[in-house]
């Protein structure tokens, strides 16, 4: 699979983004805690390199608790202060405030020797898109202030938000980068929904998606639709086929003449992942945890 898709909306965003970085104090990140790495946008480091960063780990209840403290502490080690948050349940967000003000420290002392007092933080937050930024702007204010959806793209420009009196949000539309170099990274973000499904073989999809989970998550496949296979086999389009036929045979997607309508089942199996029916599943894991550079 080749997966790259960067809507004309994003290159103006990245632009607004440019211009408001010198109206802000902070940057909050919000990544998908399934894939914490795939899920930034590199251009983000390069834009807020001079200023504190927070990155949420949000859907962290979708994802592995054992992996989600190790990738906070990986990110801890790279300079970030880190917080894991469940925008949807408000699990995590009473921390944020105390987490913003410590990252600020430096500013708010600047602040108060030159006799300025109870200037709010302002803090920009950025996302790749459907990482879950709006919900957590709506859920952290306790009121409805952005649109959410369950595809991307759904905010389109920059918004200020009002807290309270020591902490103001600026709303960013969700942005990718022009182009995956690592198309690992481009089908990670298309499992958890980042990438518009419009473009997208949905089928090609699920065998990627099932040939990841045979290897890291069997036991997952087995108690939910009864696949099975010998380990030593080799996971090539034959095995992967005859996977994604026992998703639809135990879910009966049939066509006319019983045959199995792959579609449907390639459909049923990604939703099932995206919304969490399959339990806490983590895609990627730090590089001290593979061997392996991590790449964009």
């Amino acid at each position: 699979m080749n997966i790259q898709w960067y809507p004309g909306h994003m290159t103006k965003a990245k632009r607004a983004m440019q211009e408001d970085l010198k109206l802000i104090d902070l940057i909050i990140e919000i990544v998908d805690a399934r894939i914490p790495y795939s899920s930034r946008n590199p251009d983000i480091d390069e834009l807020g390199k001079q200023k504190s960063r927070l990155i949420l780990l949000n859907k962290s209840d979708l994802a592995s608790e054992t992996w989600n403290d190790i990738w906070a502490k990986w990110f801890q080690s790279q300079g970030f202060y880190v917080v894991k948050v469940n925008s949807k349940s408000g699990a995590g967000l009473k921390q944020i405030n105390s987490v913003v003000q410590e990252a600020c420290k430096e500013k708010i002392e600047r602040d108060k020797k030159r006799g300025i007092l109870n200037r709010p933080v302002r803090a920009m937050v950025v996302g790749i898109p459907n990482v879950g930024k709006s919900t957590f702007i709506n859920s952290f204010a306790g009121k409805a202030c952005t649109k959410t959806g369950n595809k991307p793209g759904v905010t389109k420009g920059n918004q200020w938000i009002r807290l309270h009196k020591s902490l103001e949000l600026l709303d960013t539309p969700g942005i990718l980068w022009p182009r995956f170099e690592n198309q690992e990274v481009g089908k990670r973000l298309a499992f958890i929904g980042s990438i518009n499904d419009e473009i997208l073989n949905k089928e090609e999809l699920a065998m990627e998606l099932l040939r990841f989970m045979m290897k890291q998550y069997p036991e997952v496949l087995k108690e939910r639709y009864g696949i099975e296979w010998e380990q030593s086999q080799e996971l090539g389009d034959v095995v992967l086929n005859s996977a994604l036929e026992q998703i639809a045979k135990s879910r009966s997607c049939l066509l006319k003449g019983n045959e199995y309508d792959y579609k449907k089942a390639a459909n049923l199996f990604i939703d099932d992942y995206r919304s969490g029916r399959l339990g806490r599943i983590t895609l990627e894991f730090p590089p001290e945890e593979t061997g392996e550079a991590l790449k964009r």
